[in-house]
């Protein structure tokens, strides 16, 4: 598999994780849109959101109490942080295994982009 995230948690692209268990990871983006700006991957191949099996679907559980984690880790659980999920060509999604971005550091508009 050619996927780049999946590069990232065999260890054949280098990477300073900021938080690392048994089933995810999280690192800093390297084209920040916000002064905190982290990818939450999980170590598993998931194409998008919209592909997890009903197998694989505690995952999300897993990685939103990750991010409960981070963002205390961080210190951006007291003014707030955007997570987002980009899916599919027009949601914005890049690369092809699931990811969270989180963003935090500044205020958040709305509408986004």
């Amino acid at each position: 598999m050619d996927c780049l995230f999946c590069k990232i948690v065999k260890g054949s692209l280098p990477c300073d994780f900021i938080y690392e268990d048994d089933r995810v990871l999280a690192f800093n983006d390297i084209t920040p849109q916000a002064p905190v700006h982290v990818l939450i991957i999980p170590k598993q191949h998931i194409n998008s959101l919209i592909t997890i099996s009903d197998d694989d679907i505690d995952i999300l559980v897993h990685i939103h109490r990750a991010v409960q984690v981070l963002v205390k880790q961080l210190k951006v659980d007291q003014l707030g942080f955007r997570l987002v999920v980009n899916t599919g060509t027009d949601g914005g999604q890049t690369v092809p295994h699931l990811h969270f971005h989180l963003l935090a550091g500044r205020n958040m508009q709305w509408p986004p982009g």
